[in-house]
């Protein structure tokens, strides 16, 4: 089971754990609608697209709504802590969701105590709520944009708010902040870098650069940065190694995005709608 948890920016939505079912205007999980174009549901809505494209189960979706209070995503990381023993989860995604600490490190406790650990992928506040409490060794992956690696290169700042200045200001040296991060062992092992280039990393190396196509008109439609995190998760379901999701994940939403001829009125279900054809391009150009 490929297993997508996070929250929706509404008030008072009650914890839903369900099958994703995702159509050209929505995403459902648990038969409750959610907006397909932004955060943990465009990223949901990527990896239910790719799971399709490999003729795999639907993923499911582990949601709550929660504005900045911390109280659905204190019910997400609840829930993990007392039902993933009986759940057959492959691989684990943790997207929006208000860091904390103490719960994280709770799931992960429960984790460790399974005969076979998922795969963790974190984005986000997940990747936030890892690298705080010192527990970014036990995620397989994470996706930061270049704020995010900052934040991961600073081994004193506690979330990105309080990453130092001189350290933010080092975004032009990206290679720099990804071995810093590596050295202070705050991130994964598996390093997605989005940003006008992307950078797939291992182990503190940088194994390939993305940087085309470039796409100006997509640098204003939020939420790509969900659909990699989600084509991801998608792709090491189907058995892809970490390395090479994130590579197939970053061709794959920059030729989507190039197949949707975005304009500054384009949303992200317009390129998730392309998905299934920047695939088939991007697997057929690897043989």
């Amino acid at each position: 089971m490929l297993l997508l948890a996070g929250t929706i920016p509404i008030k008072g939505l009650s914890l839903l754990l369900g099958k994703i079912d995702v159509t050209e205007q929505e995403v459902m999980v648990d038969d409750q609608v959610l907006d397909i174009n932004r955060g943990t549901a465009a990223m949901m809505a990527a990896a239910c697209t790719v799971c399709q494209e490999y003729d795999l189960e639907s993923p499911m979706g582990l949601v709550a709504g929660d504005i900045g209070a911390s109280d659905g995503s204190s019910e997400i990381y609840e829930y993990l802590a007392n039902n993933l023993s009986r759940m057959d989860v492959k691989v684990l995604t943790f997207h929006y969701i208000m860091p904390n600490i103490k719960w994280n490190q709770k799931v992960l406790e429960k984790i460790r105590s399974l005969k076979e650990k998922p795969i963790l992928i974190a984005d986000a506040g997940g990747m936030y709520a890892a690298k705080a409490g010192g527990d970014s060794g036990c995620y397989d992956i994470f996706t930061p944009d270049l704020g995010e690696l900052a934040f991961l290169a600073d081994e004193k700042a506690v979330h990105p708010t309080y990453t130092r200045g001189f350290i933010f200001h080092m975004e032009d040296d990206v290679p720099e902040l990804i071995s810093r991060a590596f050295k202070s062992k705050n991130t994964a092992r598996t390093l997605f870098v989005k940003g006008k280039v992307d950078y797939i990393c291992q182990d503190g190396e940088i194994l390939e650069k993305i940087e085309q196509p470039n796409i100006e008109a997509l640098e204003s439609v939020g939420g790509t940065g969900d659909i990699i995190t989600g084509v991801i998760s998608g792709l090491v379901r189907a058995g892809k190694s970490p390395v090479d999701a994130c590579r197939i994940a970053g061709k794959v939403n920059r030729r989507a995005g190039e197949l949707c001829h975005p304009t500054p009125a384009t949303q992200v279900k317009d390129i998730i709608e392309c998905i299934p054809e920047a695939l088939t391009e991007v697997l057929g150009r690897k043989g």
